[in-house]
C-alpha cells in the first residue's frame, strides 16, 4: 500500500509540475491596426502548448504563456515573424 501511495504522489507531483506554463514577452513590429492582433493571436494558438496570447498593440508587445515542453520562446517568436509581424523575445521572458 506504502508504494501505491508514494508513486500515486510522484505522479500527481509530476502532473503539477509539467503544468506550470512559462511566460514570455515578445517586442513585435508593424502591429497597425486590430486586424494585426487578431491575426497573431491566432497564428500563435495554432502552436501546441500556448494556452494564453495578449496582444498589446500600443506597447507593440505580446505576452504568451506556454508549455515548455511543448514549444520554446524562440519558435513563438518565429511563429509571429512568420505572420507578418517581425518579433524578439524579451531577455529573461519580460
Amino acid at each position: 500500500m506504502k508504494k501505491f501511495l508514494v508513486v500515486l504522489m510522484t505522479f500527481f507531483a509530476g502532473t503539477v509540475l509539467a503544468a506550470t506554463p512559462r511566460t514570455a514577452v515578445l517586442d513585435v513590429e508593424n502591429m497597425t491596426c486590430p486586424t494585426c492582433s487578431i491575426t497573431i493571436e491566432k497564428a500563435l494558438d495554432r502552436v501546441p502548448g500556448v494556452s494564453n496570447v495578449q496582444v498589446d498593440a500600443k506597447a507593440a508587445t505580446v505576452t504568451v504563456s506556454f508549455d515548455a515542453e511543448r514549444t520554446n520562446v524562440p519558435a513563438l517568436a518565429r511563429t509571429v515573424s512568420d505572420a507578418g509581424f517581425p518579433a524578439k523575445a524579451r531577455p529573461n521572458g519580460g
